[in-house]
């Protein structure tokens, strides 16, 4: 019996032991069983900025990021956005208040990329394309960006050959598909949004005021 016992506790000690009394054993960053002790999500979250205590992700194309400068539209050009997607995406104006709602539901790098796109698309220095092109990139089409945007394995599949030799226009299929994706999803919801309406019924108010 008392063989048995040693025999039993000599067992019981050659288990290993996670640190603080944790039973459970460390996993590889790379698993995919989403276990709970992975320190690799912790760490993830605090990359995408969801731990309160980091400072949000910010993007290479720091230019692009800023506000645009802009004359405050009248309420005709505003209405006219309305009726007119293309003609709101012209305006710098239109673009702000776009992005401003954009922002409330998560979605501004869709914008920022297009921005990012038709900054590229007036870049003339090889360079300058060369390193523009490497940031859209890391920025907004690479899976480890929090700024991802969503593009099919088609689209992705040409940007990556294009990347081998990058040219000002290497992303205009990505921009397109998220352009429409902008026009057919995020519009709509924009038109009824408190956003425009704030900034429509300003307007109308300041035009009666004077």
């Amino acid at each position: 019996m008392r063989k048995r016992q040693q025999s039993q506790n000599e067992e019981t000690s050659t288990v290993p032991q996670a640190p603080g009394g944790n039973q459970r054993p460390n996993t590889c960053c790379f698993c995919w069983c989403c276990c709970c002790s992975c320190s690799c999500l912790t760490v993830r979250n605090e990359d995408r900025g969801e731990n309160s205590g980091r400072t949000p992700h910010t993007t290479k194309m720091e230019n692009i990021q800023a506000v645009e400068e802009c004359q405050t539209p009248t309420t005709e050009e505003i209405v006219s956005w309305s009726h007119n997607f293309d003609k709101m995406m012209k305006s710098p104006a239109g673009r702000n208040l776009f992005r401003e709602f954009l922002r409330t539901e998560y979605s501004e790098e869709n914008l920022l990329f297009w921005l990012a796109c038709e900054d590229l698309k007036n870049e003339q220095n090889k360079k300058l394309v060369e390193e523009k092109a490497r940031n859209i990139y890391e920025d907004y089409i690479s899976i480890l960006s929090p700024k991802e945007v969503s593009l099919d394995s088609r689209v992705r599949e040409v940007i990556n050959r294009n990347l081998l030799d990058p040219t000002p226009h290497m992303y205009e299929d990505a921009q397109l598909q998220i352009y429409t994706l902008m026009h057919r999803d995020s519009f709509p919801r924009f038109l009824n949004s408190q956003v425009f309406k704030t900034i429509l019924e300003s307007t109308e108010g300041s035009t009666t005021d004077s």
